[in-house]
């Protein structure tokens, strides 16, 4: 358990580890190209661990002995069999691109995780798979790992995704679309969540030189067959990591820089910015990176979050400062992360003292003027990193919050709380 000491204010300049979004797209870009990647800059923790130590399995070479720069030779689609099952903890975003990169192997692949993962779905990516001819089933028969997989390559053409809840899945039949038998198109029925993730896989596509023809709205793609070729590739600075330090900046009326999340960023998670101005902080740029200045009071704002899920928990956390009421829209989503995430904040946040309803697919806070109606608690992580990060926020400004189970911050951030306290100093 940890527990921060309030400050009145905030002036530091920070850094952020890579982002992990990013990192975990050009690890799959980069194992299956043509060549040598070099990969600056990238995250280095428990997720992407996971996914360096699956494709390693599946005949990758990977060489992440500098933190500063990992080396991956590609096989140009090539996927060896694994002689064990390939065990991704609770990487949601590596089980779901690795259950597609298995997919174009031959032979029988066994992809498995912890608890949590066993109950998150992935039913709408296994039937466009099998769109593609690929024999995947879920060996609990309820959409979710463990996966078996069959594997004996795509058939590329035709497929469609139904209506999903993860944007993950589409990006996951992208990285791999080009390895096709022939050249392959996909078809997304509903809404596209969580667009800038879209964009960003689009984004590392081209960077490895495979470019993609897309409708305005995502919802048709047109895949050419080819190989990605090996580049070196600069990983951006985390915004959804950054969001902690603007937030602190915004409920203790400080002055955070974080150094190095450019503007324009690939990272739909950089849009928090906007939104903490919306609520009365200063935003500027100075020296290649995002300085947010927080207000005397914060104030209440209503947003729609689909396109930027991950920092829907830091806003909430935000939003228990500001007067007035505060409504976060379009994040039933929420739901199938590592923990319900949704549900968890509503009731850490009321552990505090915060005013906070809770509707399916969205979640309303009525602050107080000066945050006179919260109070010290001991938090609940629900293992999930994210939760303990923006907790860890609040920590700053109210006396007694208690974070259970700190340590699941490695997931994505391990050294979180050793960057947040020297900020403090």
């Amino acid at each position: 358990m940890i527990e921060l000491t309030p400050v009145e204010t905030l002036d530091a300049v920070v850094q952020v580890p890579g982002s992990k979004s990013l990192t975990q797209r050009a690890l799959i870009a980069a194992a299956l190209a043509d060549g040598q990647s070099s990969l600056i800059g990238p995250l280095a923790s428990e997720d992407t661990a996971y996914t360096i130590g699956a494709l390693r399995l599946m005949g990758i070479e990977v060489d992440d002995t500098d933190p500063e720069q990992w080396e991956v030779r590609g096989t140009c689609g090539t996927i060896r069999q694994p002689e064990q099952d390939i065990y991704l903890g609770n990487n949601g975003t590596a089980t779901r691109f690795l259950t597609s990169v298995a997919a174009l192997g031959h032979g029988r692949f066994r992809i498995s995780g912890g608890k949590r993962m066993a109950e998150r779905p992935i039913g709408p990516l296994m039937e466009a798979l099998q769109g593609w001819n690929v024999k995947i089933r879920s060996e609990a028969d309820n959409d979710c790992p463990p996966l078996l997989i069959d594997a004996d390559g795509l058939s590329g053409g035709r497929t469609v995704l139904p209506e999903g809840k993860s944007s993950q899945y589409l990006s996951s039949l992208l990285l791999v679309a080009p390895y096709g038998a022939q050249p392959a198109e996909l078809k997304v029925q509903g809404e596209v969540l969580s667009r800038p993730y879209v964009e960003m896989t689009l984004a590392v596509m081209a960077a490895f030189s495979i470019r993609v023809e897309a409708a305005p709205s995502l919802s048709y793609f047109r895949i050419p067959q080819g190989c990605y070729q090996g580049t070196e590739y600069r990983i951006e600075g985390d915004a959804s990591g950054a969001s902690y330090f603007w937030a602190a900046a915004a409920v203790t009326g400080g002055k955070v820089t974080v150094a190095n999340v450019p503007v324009p960023s690939l990272q739909g998670d950089a849009q928090l910015v906007p939104l903490l101005a919306r609520m009365g902080c200063r935003v500027s740029l100075l020296d290649g990176g995002i300085t947010v200045q927080g207000p005397e009071q914060l104030q209440s704002i209503e947003v729609a979050m689909g396109n930027m899920p991950d920092v829907a928990p830091t806003l909430a956390v935000v939003a228990a400062f500001a007067e007035g009421t505060t409504v976060i829209n379009n994040i039933a989503h929420l739901r199938i992360k590592e923990c319900d995430r949704l549900a968890a904040m509503v009731s850490e946040l009321r552990k505090m003292g915060a005013d906070v309803e809770e509707e399916p697919d969205k979640m309303i806070i009525h602050g107080q003027a000066g945050a006179s109606n919260l109070h010290g608690a001991e938090i609940e992580t629900y293992q999930d990193h994210r939760i303990a990060m923006c907790f860890g926020v609040a920590a700053l400004k109210i006396t007694g919050v208690r974070i259970r189970n700190e340590n699941c911050v490695k997931k994505s951030f391990p050294d979180f709380w050793q960057r947040l306290q020297a900020m403090l100093k």
